[in-house]
C-alpha cells in the first residue's frame, strides 16, 4: 500500500474520478478545470478511509503526503499554515460518492490557536472576526472531534446572549467572543479535555474524526434508508478557508441553478450576510432572499449567475452550490447534482430535453420510480373548514397527518407501534435521519429552503413545512405553542408542504392527479419500452381508473372479490352450503346475470384490449361467516332461551347457525393455501367454473354487439399438474365453444402460475396453455414456506432488520429463489410453445426492481395494482434502457 497515492490537488482530478474522490472533491475539481474561482486545496480518497477502516489508523506516510500537498496550496494562497503572521486556515470536509447531506462530519477554521488567532485578526484587520472564526473552530471540534455535546456549546451561546440582550449571533462583539471563548475551554475542562493548540496535531485529528465518522450512527442509518453500499467510504477535502464572516461585504450560502421545489428555470438561493456555511444549511438563522443579494452584492451576485450558467450546461442538469463571499469576491465550495421535489424532477427532465441539453431516454433514465411515487402523494382535500394554526415556508410538497412528536428517538418508538407521527423540532439535524425516515412529514421552526429539513425532506419525497417562526418547540417538555394554542405529543395536525401551511386535527387527504409534465415522460417511456403494462382490477371503477393512468389491458381481475356485494353474498353462501349439484346450480343461475353485468363493463371499459379473468380461486369457508362469530351468537341466543327471554325468531336462526356452523366446520382447513381452492374446486364442483365460463362468453357477446373489440383471457388458478389444467380446459373449453360459436369471438384459456411444481413441469403445462401468469404472492409463499400475514406480522422486520434476507420478497421478487423458478418456467414454457404469452399479476408487478428482472427474463408484461400503472410505464422503459446502456458499454 505504501506506493499508492493517497492525495489528490484539485487540478490533479476531474468529475469522473467520484468513486475515488468522493461526490465534493471532483466537484471541486471540476469547477477548478473549467477555470470556476475555487480555493486551492487537495482530496485524501476514499480508499484510503477504506484503508483507515481496515487498519483502525491513517495508513503509514498519509501525513507526509498531506503535508507536501499542504505546501503547494502555501504557495497558491501566500499564507502558511500555522504561521503566526498570516495563518492559512483550512476546513476539513467530508465528501462521499454518493450525495449523504450532512450525515459526515465537516471541521471549519483548522490551524487556529491562541497565537494564530491574532496573526489572523492583525492580516485582516478584524479582530471580531477572527475572535467569531476561533470561536466556531474550538465548537466544532469539542462536538465533532472530541464527543462533547453541541447542546453545551449552543447553552453557552444562548447564555451569553441573554446576559447582554443580544438576539443574533452576529451582535457579538470582541469582548463578548473573548468571554465566549473562555466558557468553552471551561466546557473542555469539565471533560477532561483539552483543545489541541498545535495546527498541524488538529489537522491530522480532523482527517481522522471525517473517516470515523463514515460509520456515526446517522450515517449508517441514512445509508441504510437509501441503500447506499457500507464499503464505499468517504474522501476528506481540505480546502483553503475562505470568510464569509468578515463583514457586511462577506457571505455564504447555498443555490439551485433551478428552482428545487417547482422546477422553474430561475436561479434559486439563499444567503447569510456576514456567517459561515453551517449557518446557513443548519437553520440556526433564517437566510436573506437572492433578490437581496442582487443589491447588497452585485458584482458578487453577477458573477453567481454567470457561474450557475456554467455549471448548469457542463453538467447538464440543475445544480447545487454551495459559495462564499469574502468582500466581495465569490468563492465555489462545491457543487453536486440538486436534491429537488418530485414536480420538479419532471419538470427539469421534460425542459432540458426541450432545451437540448439531454435526450428522451436520460430523461426516463433521471425520473425515478420514487419520484413518480411521490408525486402521487396525497394532497389535503378542502372543505372550509380547515383549522389553520400557521404558515412556514413549503420545503417539500405533499401533505402529511400525524400526531405530534418531538424526538427521533420517539418517532421510532412510536411508528414501531403503527403509528403516524409528524416530527416537529425547532431544526431538524443529522441526527435527526431516523427519525425522519419513519415520519410521516417534518415541521421546523426554524430554517429556510435550503436548510437541512428541506433538503432531507425532498430526498425522502416527504412534506416539509420550515421556519415556521412563529411556534416556539420546547422539547423538554414536549410542547409546541402556536399563538395561544398549546400542543402536546397525543395532539394530531395535518401539514401542507405544497402551501407551507399547517393544520389542527386530521384532514381528509386525496391522491393527486398526473400532471402533463408526467404525462410526456411516461409517454416517452411507451416508446422505448418492451414490456406491456396491465392493471389488476376488480371492479369496473378500478378498470376504467387503470386505463386512465395507462393500463394496456387487465392482467388480473379476481372473481371472488365480484361475489362479495350485500345482494350476492347471502347468495353465494347458499350455494356454498348447498349439498346437490342441483341445488348448488339454482343459486348459480342467480349469481351468473350478475357476473355478466360485471364482466360487461370490464369489456367496455377496456375495448380492444385484453382482460384475464380468474376463476373462482380462495377456500369456499372464506365467503362463509367466522366460527367465532357463529360461536358467540349461538351462545348469546342459547343464554336467552335458557333464561326463558327468547323471541319467535331465535328458534329457526337457532337451526340456520348450527347449519352454517357445520358447513364451515366441514370446509375449514389447517392449512388453507394449501387446501380446498382454485382449480380443485372447479374440478370437484365443476358448476362453479361453468357458471363463470357463460358470463364470461355471454359478456363478451354482449360488449361485441355494441361495437366493441373483445379479448378475454380465461385463468384457471393453481394448477400444478397438467392433467388438472387438461381436465378442465377440455371441459370449459366445450361450453365456451358452443357460446360463441358464430359470434366471431376468440378467447384464450391459460393458467397461474403459483406454485413450485408448475414451474419445474412447465413444459408439459404448456401443452394447454395459451398463457401463462405468475401468481408471485403465492409462489414466493410456497417456495418460502412464508405465510405472507404471519411473516409481516411476526418476523419478517427481523430478517431484514438482521439482514437475513436483503429484501422482504413479498414487495419484490427473490430472484436467486422464486426468480429462478420464473425463469425456469419461462424457458420450459416458451420451449414447447414459442407463442405463449407470458407475464406476472403478483403484488410485486408494480415493483420497480421486479420490473427489471420480468424484462430480463422476457416476459410479455406486467400488471400492477391500478395506481401503480405510472411506476410500471417508467420502470419497463428504464429497464430497455438500461439493458440498451449495458450493452453499448460492453
Amino acid at each position: 500500500m505504501g506506493s499508492e497515492k493517497y492525495v489528490y490537488l484539485f487540478e490533479d482530478g476531474n468529475r469522473e474520478m467520484k468513486d475515488l474522490l468522493g461526490g465534493k472533491g471532483a466537484g471541486l475539481a471540476e469547477m477548478k478545470r473549467i477555470g470556476l474561482n475555487v480555493p486551492p486545496g487537495f482530496t485524501i480518497t476514499t480508499a484510503t478511509c477504506r484503508q483507515y477502516m481496515k487498519e483502525g489508523k491513517l495508513p503509514d506516510g498519509l501525513m507526509d503526503e498531506v503535508i507536501r500537498n499542504l505546501r503547494k496550496i502555501e504557495q497558491q494562497s501566500g499564507k502558511r499554515f500555522g504561521d503566526r503572521k498570516n495563518p492559512l486556515l483550512v476546513s476539513v470536509r467530508s465528501g462521499a460518492p454518493i450525495s449523504m447531506p450532512g450525515m459526515m462530519d465537516t471541521i471549519l477554521n483548522v490551524g487556529l490557536n491562541e497565537e494564530t488567532v491574532n496573526g489572523l485578526a492583525d492580516a485582516t484587520g478584524n479582530r471580531r472576526f477572527a475572535l467569531d472564526s476561533y470561536r466556531r473552530l474550538i465548537q466544532m471540534f469539542g462536538n465533532v472531534v472530541l464527543g462533547i455535546d453541541k447542546g453545551e456549546f449552543d447553552g453557552a451561546l444562548e447564555d451569553l446572549k441573554t446576559r447582554y440582550g443580544l438576539k443574533h449571533d452576529v451582535d457579538l462583539n470582541e469582548e463578548h467572543l473573548e468571554e465566549l471563548i473562555g466558557r468553552y475551554f471551561e466546557i473542555y475542562s469539565k471533560h477532561n479535555l483539552t483543545f489541541p493548540q498545535d495546527p498541524m496535531e488538529q489537522l491530522k485529528i480532523a482527517i481522522e474524526a471525517v473517516f470515523r465518522s463514515w460509520n456515526s450512527e446517522r450515517a449508517i442509518a441514512y445509508r441504510e434508508i437509501n441503500k447506499i453500499p457500507d464499503d464505499m467510504g468517504t474522501a476528506v477535502n481540505i480546502v483553503t478557508m475562505v470568510f464569509g464572516n468578515m463583514g457586511s461585504n462577506s457571505a455564504t450560502g447555498v443555490a439551485f441553478t433551478r428552482d428545487p421545489n417547482t422546477g422553474e428555470k430561475k436561479l434559486f438561493a439563499e444567503y447569510l450576510i456576514n456567517a459561515q456555511g453551517e449557518d446557513v444549511v443548519s437553520g440556526i438563522r433564517t437566510p436573506r432572499k437572492i433578490e437581496d443579494m442582487a443589491r447588497e452584492l452585485p458584482d458578487a451576485f453577477s458573477d453567481l449567475v454567470r457561474c450557475s450558467e456554467i455549471l448548469e450546461k457542463h453538467y447538464a442538469n440543475m445544480m447545487d452550490i454551495e459559495f462564499t463571499v469574502e468582500r466581495g469576491k465569490l468563492f465555489l465550495l462545491q457543487t453536486r447534482v440538486g436534491k429537488r421535489t418530485a414536480k420538479a424532477e419532471v419538470k427539469i427532465a421534460v425542459d432540458m430535453v426541450k432545451e437540448g441539453l439531454i435526450d428522451k431516454k436520460e430523461a426516463i433514465m433521471r425520473v425515478t420510480p420514487h419520484v413518480v411515487d411521490t408525486l402521487l402523494h396525497p394532497q389535503i382535500r378542502k372543505t372550509g373548514n380547515e383549522n389553520l394554526l400557521g404558515k412556514g415556508l413549503a420545503a417539500s410538497p405533499g401533505a402529511a397527518v400525524g400526531s405530534l412528536v418531538f424526538s427521533s428517538d420517539r418517532a421510532v418508538e412510536l411508528s414501531k407501534e403503527g403509528k403516524k407521527v409528524i416530527l416537529v423540532r425547532p431544526e431538524t439535524t443529522a441526527d435527526d435521519v431516523r427519525g425522519m425516515a419513519v415520519s410521516e412529514g417534518f415541521l421546523t421552526q426554524k430554517g429556510g429552503m435550503t436548510s437541512h429539513a428541506a433538503v432531507v425532506a425532498r430526498a425522502m419525497g416527504k412534506p416539509a413545512v420550515v421556519g415556521a417562526e412563529g411556534i416556539s418547540v420546547d422539547i423538554k417538555n414536549r410542547i409546541v405553542t402556536v399563538g395561544n394554542t398549546r400542543l402536546t405529543e397525543n395532539d394530531t395536525i395535518t401539514i401542507d408542504g405544497t402551501s407551507g401551511k399547517f393544520y389542527l386535527g386530521a384532514l381528509e387527504l386525496e391522491t393527486a392527479s398526473v400532471g402533463k409534465d408526467l404525462e410526456q415522460i411516461l409517454s416517452w417511456s411507451d416508446e422505448y419500452r418492451k414490456l406491456g403494462v396491465r392493471a389488476n382490477a376488480n371492479t369496473p371503477e378500478e378498470a376504467e381508473l387503470a386505463r386512465k393512468n395507462g393500463a394496456e389491458g387487465i392482467g388480473l381481475a379476481r372473481t371472488e372479490r365480484m361475489f362479495l356485494g350485500n345482494d350476492r353474498i347471502p347468495v353465494v353462501r347458499a350455494m356454498i352450503m348447498s349439498t346437490t349439484r342441483e341445488e348448488r346450480e339454482k343459486y348459480l343461475d342467480q349469481l351468473l346475470p350478475m357476473q355478466i353485468s360485471d364482466f360487461t363493463e370490464f369489456f367496455r371499459t377496456m375495448d380492444g384490449l385484453p382482460v384475464i379473468i380468474r376463476l373462482l380461486d380462495p377456500p369456499l369457508h372464506e365467503f362463509l361467516p367466522d366460527k367465532e362469530s357463529l360461536l358467540n351468537e349461538m351462545s348469546v341466543i342459547r343464554l336467552r332461551m335458557e333464561k326463558g327471554e327468547s323471541n319467535a325468531n331465535d328458534p329457526q336462526r337457532m337451526k340456520e347457525l348450527e347449519r352454517i356452523l357445520d358447513t364451515v366446520r366441514r370446509l375449514e382447513e389447517f392449512n388453507p393455501m394449501l387446501g380446498f381452492r382454485g382449480c380443485r374446486v372447479g374440478i370437484a364442483y365443476p358448476e362453479i367454473y361453468e357458471m363463470q365460463v357463460r358470463a364470461i362468453i355471454t359478456a363478451a357477446i354482449k360488449a361485441k354487439e355494441e361495437g366493441k373489440t373483445i379479448i378475454p383471457e380465461i385463468m384457471i388458478p393453481l394448477v400444478g399438474h397438467h392433467n388438472e389444467l387438461r381436465i378442465l380446459r377440455e371441459h370449459l373449453q366445450k361450453i365456451a365453444d358452443d357460446l360463441a360459436s358464430g359470434k366471431g369471438i376468440t378467447y384464450k384459456f391459460g393458467t397461474m402460475v403459483e406454485i413450485p411444481r408448475a414451474c419445474l413441469t412447465a413444459g408439459s403445462i404448456a401443452e394447454y396453455a395459451d398463457f401463462f401468469s405468475f401468481g408471485t404472492n403465492d409462489l414466493t409463499q410456497m417456495t418460502f414456506g412464508y405465510s405472507r400475514d404471519d411473516a409481516e406480522g411476526k418476523f419478517m422486520h427481523t430478517y431484514l432488520e438482521r439482514k437475513i434476507l436483503p429484501e422482504d420478497p413479498f414487495k419484490s421478487v427473490d430472484v436467486e429463489g422464486v426468480g429462478e423458478l420464473m425463469r425456469i418456467a419461462v424457458e420450459r414454457g416458451r420451449r414447447t410453445r414459442p407463442d405463449l404469452e407470458i407475464g406476472i399479476c403478483g403484488e410485486q408487478g408494480g415493483d420497480p426492481d421486479t420490473i427489471y428482472f420480468c424484462h430480463e427474463i422476457g416476459l410479455d408484461y406486467v400488471s400492477s395494482s391500478p395506481f401503480r400503472i405510472p411506476i410500471a410505464r417508467l420502470s419497463a422503459a428504464r429497464a430497455a434502457i438500461a439493458e440498451e446502456r449495458s450493452k453499448t458499454s460492453d
